[in-house]
């Protein structure tokens, strides 16, 4: 098997691997086994690990200049403890199915903030794309639903729009670091720092989570959640990076709400209701037209 079929099965990998998440964590905080910020820790903690153990393999790395630290803890924040806390709590809130698509704006913040901060242009057609985004997100949001005991549908999902917005700051202050460091020795930092963070706010429902009943069902999901979710997809998602480009990496994040209602529909029987159908197909066409022609 060549590279470049591995970069993309690789990219492919990470998406699958982040959509599972969605309904492996809804799992959780549908039976009250773990708080979203008890799994949070969980998953930031052992992967933090794992980067660690990986790094006693690694070849030498440039030491990090003082004067990039800041740098990193603005990194860490936006990424780690505002995007991860933010994200997993509206998950809690809200349907994976809702979470996935909502997750896709991201492109389009990106686009907005670019034409602000780097002064990009926006074309008509952008800014057609942008309002199409807009849209669905909306659809969604007002789109009434039965929701269980202790949801809140359009808290969950507005928090999960600040999570996109958070990774979309972390998205453009993080390539100056990727260019001066490697994108594992960056990301291995911003888990260390993004733990330290988080750490006050998700220890107490950690301390709450109820270990006893959990199966090996349980079990299996926390893996999937921990491993795969989050250590395997951000490696695969550097190695994909660095094999093909940014830009390639960038159009498989369409695969993944596809994964993730897919396995929502089958594991937690979530409706694929007509509205979020169309809400879909107006957000993918958001995503597309805001980002024609664009490198990021």
């Amino acid at each position: 098997m060549n590279s470049q079929l591995k970069a993309h099965l690789a990219l492919l990998g990470t998406n699958l691997f982040f959509a599972i998440n969605y309904s492996a964590i809804k799992y959780f905080t549908n039976n009250h086994y773990a708080g979203p910020f008890g799994i949070n820790i969980i998953r930031i903690s052992v992967s933090l690990v794992l980067f660690w153990f990986l790094f006693l393999f690694k070849q030498p790395e440039k030491k990090i200049e003082k004067k990039d630290i800041p740098a990193f803890l603005l990194c860490a924040l936006t990424a780690i403890a505002l995007n991860q806390m933010l994200f997993i709590k509206g998950l809690a809130f809200t349907f994976p199915i809702h979470a996935a698509l909502l997750t896709l704006i991201t492109p389009i913040l990106i686009t907005i903030i670019a034409a602000r901060v780097l002064r990009e242009k926006i074309t008509l057609e952008r800014s057609f794309g942008l309002l199409l985004g807009a849209l669905g997100a909306i659809l969604l949001i007002t789109n009434r639903e039965a929701s269980l005991p202790g949801e809140n549908k359009i808290l969950g999902d507005i928090l999960v729009i600040l999570s996109a917005v958070a990774y979309t700051f972390y998205f453009i202050l993080v390539k100056p670091l990727m260019n001066k460091y490697s994108p594992i020795q960056v990301i291995r930092w911003l888990f260390t720092f993004g733990f330290l963070m988080i750490l006050p706010f998700c220890f107490h429902e950690f301390t709450e989570i109820t270990w006893p009943v959990f199966t090996f069902k349980d079990w299996f999901f926390l893996f999937l959640i921990v491993v795969p979710g989050t250590f395997l997809a951000y490696i695969f998602n550097v190695y994909g990076i660095q094999k093909l480009s940014a830009s390639t990496a960038g159009a498989y994040i369409y695969s993944q709400p596809v994964f993730a209602v897919l396995i929502a529909m089958i594991f937690l029987k979530e409706e694929l209701s007509l509205a979020k159908v169309i809400a879909a197909l107006l957000i993918f066409a958001g995503v597309y037209l805001s980002n024609a022609k664009k490198e990021i």
